[in-house]
């Protein structure tokens, strides 16, 4: 297949080239734009008790909506006590702040007392607003911060000539202040993408069409991908994440430029035989098409495996990535090589040494020590690979993600001190339990507030007061304060282990007690992710060793391929841990990591694998030892798995320019996991281990035999 399709690029490249840009045009003009969707109303299952709480309080309380959106904390200019007639003025401007179209309404913290919505604290050093979030407000969505500006403007304006200051802190304040304190970050992240994808091929190839191949090549394939994705949104009912788009374009620009250095490497070696223009990229894709077509297939199965997860996000972008994947990888073995039979000699233009192969090459010393002692580079790289990945057990996931980042001098943080410090942590973003009657009987105030006393009296709980009742008596709220902050640590743990038992046991009899909020969905979420490694992964893996067994016709070597995956994925894991928790003190690290980190580093550090296998099943078919073909694999496929790993990971670095520590802690993970995966994962313990193995690792299709000469015309 791969050798027809040589054929055809190379033979009939206009052909190819047409077909491509009229795929594109009739998909832009066609295709649906892709809207990503913020609804979360599937971000988990309706089985958990959060999801079960939040559809109680709907049904009881309709038009309640208990999400926070912001908090305005007032407190004197000049640090005394609030009097009377200050909390008179912070309820009258409370009363009368503009809201926008993200904020719904202040909330009455005492729904018998409708009128008082500025709050004293206990020792009245600040007073404060609740503003719940609307109905159809996300908090993280940017065209929301316009509600944060105008809250703000508002207050500014309201408390001139008064005693009083305003700030404004909460989700949607905080995700403001994070963009502005971000600047131009995802424009930063875009032009130092590309600048380092176009600088670092110009040191490998030296050459200005091939700087720009990438970036016109990913423009047209971005603009498939995007509209069949949207195609398939809307036959199949899927949801693309608002983050799809920006993860799009960084899978796109790595994977696509990491197919297209594996082609144009063995592309080069085959000019430097002495091998025609088109009959050489007819012969760099059979040989390589192969490698590229399995890399592929595995990195498309790895996203799909997502669908397995029972979190909508993660359901939603594994389908967009592994059409995004598929139409690259159908670029690669098409347009990539058609571009260059076009092209011919002129695609290295101005370099005139591409036909030189370097002597004394670094890979090609590497390999040779390699070859000779391949123990010890099994043992000091699965070593480095092992110890890394103890330190993986140490990973704390914080889901404590409000300011991370943002300056101490900004107004949500300033804000969000005093609130916090005057009130209480856990009054940021209070929990309710739902207590339900099962059947038609009504739950009594009396048993209400029983239930209320016992949740009050639970570890972890400042606080616990009767919210209201509806469904005519059937069904009553009660809200409770945190002593921690509700996004921590020690907030998750205690709705895990004692907020939830003791509202089950307080519940009386023929009532269930559902708790929800933000920490209960926390809770819940933490128990999904587990799920998730649980299935999600093996599911993955296996399939992927499928994949392998059927490149390689080997049931030993996909073993130990995944073996040095998962090493890898545990090191990366592990060496983040170290430097962000021990090194640098961070109490932990976003939930999210482990998922990306099987997104990119699992998924594309077996691309590597695949590709320096493959080569080195090739030399052994050429007659070598498996020592020497160790060796050479290396040699030949060392420089395009560095190139391709550099660049890769340089892709991902650039996150780090974000200017918060989430992008900057994510960026560190997935550019180190690249370099694992490329320089010890790939480089150095999957050939060491294969020379060691010998035969037996091809068991039982012996694929590196060498395949008998076509015998010879006799007249």
């Amino acid at each position: 297949m791969f050798a027809a399709l040589g054929r055809l690029a190379s033979r009939r490249p206009w052909y190819v080239i047409g077909a491509w840009i009229i795929l594109a045009v009739v998909v832009v003009a066609l295709a649906p734009k892709l809207e990503p969707t913020t609804d979360q109303a599937d971000f988990l299952p309706r089985h958990y008790e959060s999801i079960k709480a939040f559809e109680a309080q709907a049904e009881a309380f309709p038009d309640a909506n208990s999400t926070v959106g912001a908090i305005v904390v007032f407190d004197r200019t000049d640090g005394g006590e609030m009097t009377d007639a200050d909390l008179a003025t912070a309820n009258e401007i409370a009363a009368g702040l503009s809201l926008g179209d993200a904020l719904d309404a202040v909330q009455a913290p005492v729904p018998a007392q409708p009128d008082v919505l500025a709050i004293p604290s206990e020792d009245r050093s600040i007073a404060y607003s609740i503003i719940s979030l609307a109905e159809d407000a996300t908090g993280y969505d940017p065209a929301e911060f316009d509600s944060i500006v105008d809250l703000r403007d508002d207050l500014a304006a309201a408390t001139d000539g008064t005693d009083l200051e305003a700030g404004v802190t909460g989700g949607l304040a905080q995700g403001y202040d994070s963009q502005e304190a971000s600047g131009d970050a995802l424009a930063i992240v875009g032009i130092a993408t590309i600048v380092l994808i176009v600088t670092l091929l110009a040191l490998i190839f030296r050459s200005v069409i091939i700087c720009l191949m990438p970036v016109v090549i990913v423009g047209i394939v971005s603009s498939v991908a995007t509209g069949v994705i949207a195609w398939a949104n809307d036959i199949f009912d899927l949801k693309a994440s608002s983050d799809v788009e920006v993860i799009l374009l960084v899978v796109l620009y790595g994977i696509g430029t990491d197919y297209i250095l594996f082609f144009l490497f063995r592309y080069r070696e085959r000019l430097r035989e002495g091998e025609p223009t088109r009959p050489a990229v007819a012969h760099a894709l059979e040989r390589a098409g192969e490698a590229i077509a399995s890399a592929g297939g595995a990195v498309i199965v790895a996203f799909m495996a997502l669908i397995l997860s029972s979190l909508g996000i993660f359901r939603s972008i594994g389908p967009a990535l592994a059409i995004a994947v598929a139409v690259t990888l159908l670029a690669a073995l098409t347009l990539v090589p058609a571009v260059a039979a076009v092209l011919g000699r002129a695609l290295f233009w101005p370099s005139k040494k591409y036909l030189i192969e370097p002597k004394g090459a670094r890979f090609a010393a590497v390999g040779q020590r390699l070859g000779r002692r391949p123990g010890r580079f099994a043992l000091a790289s699965g070593g480095v690979l092992g110890l890394l990945a103890i330190a993986a057990f140490s990973f704390n996931p914080t889901f404590d993600l409000g300011d991370s980042g943002l300056p101490k001098d900004v107004e949500s943080v300033v804000a969000m001190d005093r609130f916090t410090e005057a009130v209480s942590a856990g009054a940021t973003d209070p929990g309710f339990v739902m207590l339900v009657s099962r059947g038609d009987e009504a739950i009594t105030e009396e048993q209400a507030d029983e239930f209320t006393t016992a949740l009050g009296a639970a570890d972890g709980v400042s606080r616990a007061t009767v919210s209201g009742s509806g469904d005519g008596g059937r069904a009553w709220q009660i809200t409770f304060l945190l002593d921690d902050n509700p996004a921590s640590d020690a907030g998750i743990l205690a709705v895990r282990d004692s907020v939830r038992d003791a509202a089950h046991d307080a519940a009386p009899q023929g009532t269930d007690a559902l708790v929800g909020g933000t920490t209960s969905v926390f809770v819940d979420f933490q128990a999904a992710m587990n799920r998730d490694y649980a299935v999600v992964f093996p599911v993955a893996a296996l399939v992927i060793m499928v994949i392998l067994a059927l490149l390689l016709r080997s049931l030993v070597a996909p073993i130990y391929l995944m073996v040095s995956v998962g090493l890898g994925f545990g090191a990366t894991l592990g060496a983040t841990a170290l430097v962000f928790q021990n090194i640098k003190g961070d109490d932990g690290l976003i939930f999210l990591l482990p998922i990306y980190i099987y997104l990119f580093v699992v998924a594309l550090g077996t691309d590597y694998n695949i590709l320096m296998v493959a080569r080195l099943r090739e030399e052994a078919r050429e007659g070598k030892d498996p020592h020497e073909a160790a060796a050479l694999a290396v040699r030949h496929a060392g420089p395009t798995i560095a190139a391709a790993g550099v660049i890769l990971a340089g892709t991902f670095a650039s996150l780090m320019l974000g200017g918060n520590s989430l992008l900057v802690s994510m960026g560190f993970a997935l550019s180190l996991g690249i370099l694992v995966a490329a320089f010890v994962m790939s480089m150095f313990f999957t050939p060491a281990i294969t020379a060691m193995l010998g035969h037996t690792a091809w068991w039982p299709g012996h694929q590196d035999e060498k395949r008998p000469e076509p015998a010879e015309a006799t007249s």
